[in-house]
């Protein structure tokens, strides 16, 4: 497998796999051993969906040294995470709503952790076993609730607030990628995945000894230094080495 999408055409939900622009729709389990059809099918009529259906989405914060400083908050000593609502995923290409226009409310741009195999207690030399593959995302924020409240889950879980996708990236290593973020087309932020202070397999284990992961669930690695305001209009990019861009623009 490579780049894995999820994908809606009438009422049928289905995954296919992405080569070369076509689409080659998935036959059987996508977590376990499934094939796919050697015939292309049409995009005509074909909706990009998130590329995971979680059943929780685990956000992991101040994962980077340069982010936790321009948030004038200490470096954690393990890491941070709180939950966010699976209604709150946006598809590539969808439009992220802000709720209240005179709040602020910031971009971040995040590798994602789709995971694909039941994950309890296990070592961060095991994790590699347990993901499905990467992503890219966005964990928008409403700074003005955040900063009102010692959680963060109502300031992150607006609809359409994470963005996702548009596939997941079945061989990737992690550890040493470029991650960017353009803001009608200025450079935003710009960091390395190398940067993270717990990497991808840290994290995976981290959280597996606190809760059980099933397949499909996501978790985001933490956002670089550079977020800032949204307004509508805005076109916002992610692009992160060896990923498809992710895409979405502001209403």
């Amino acid at each position: 497998m490579a780049a894995i999408g999820r994908f809606q055409k009438g009422d049928d939900i289905f995954y296919a796999k992405v080569v070369d622009g076509d689409l080659h729709r998935l036959r059987g389990d996508v977590f376990g051993a499934p094939s796919f059809a050697k015939r292309p099918m049409s995009f005509k009529g074909v909706k990009t969906l998130p590329p995971a259906d979680p059943s929780k989405i685990v956000a992991i914060g101040l994962n980077y040294a340069d982010h936790a400083r321009e948030q004038g908050k200490a470096l954690p000593e393990e890491p941070l995470f709180w939950f966010k609502a699976p209604s709150s995923l946006l598809a590539d290409g969808g439009k992220i709503e802000i709720p209240f226009p005179h709040h602020r409310t910031d971009y971040e741009a995040e590798l994602a952790i789709v995971i694909g195999r039941r994950a309890r207690n296990i070592p961060p030399a095991a994790a590699a076993r347990h993901i499905f593959g990467y992503t890219a995302a966005q964990d928008i924020s409403d700074r003005t609730i955040q900063n009102s409240e010692s959680q963060w889950a109502r300031c992150k879980s607006f609809d359409t607030f994470t963005p996702l996708g548009p596939c997941v990236e079945t061989q990737l290593d992690p550890h040493d990628l470029t991650i960017q973020l353009f803001q009608n087309g200025q450079l935003r932020q710009n960091s390395n995945t190398s940067q993270l202070l717990f990497n991808c397999f840290e994290l995976v284990s981290f959280v597996s000894t606190h809760l059980t992961l099933l397949p499909g669930d996501v978790i985001l690695t933490g956002t670089p230094s550079g977020v800032g305001p949204i307004q509508s209009d805005d076109r916002l990019e992610v692009r992160i080495q060896g990923l498809a861009p992710l895409v979405n623009t502001v209403k």
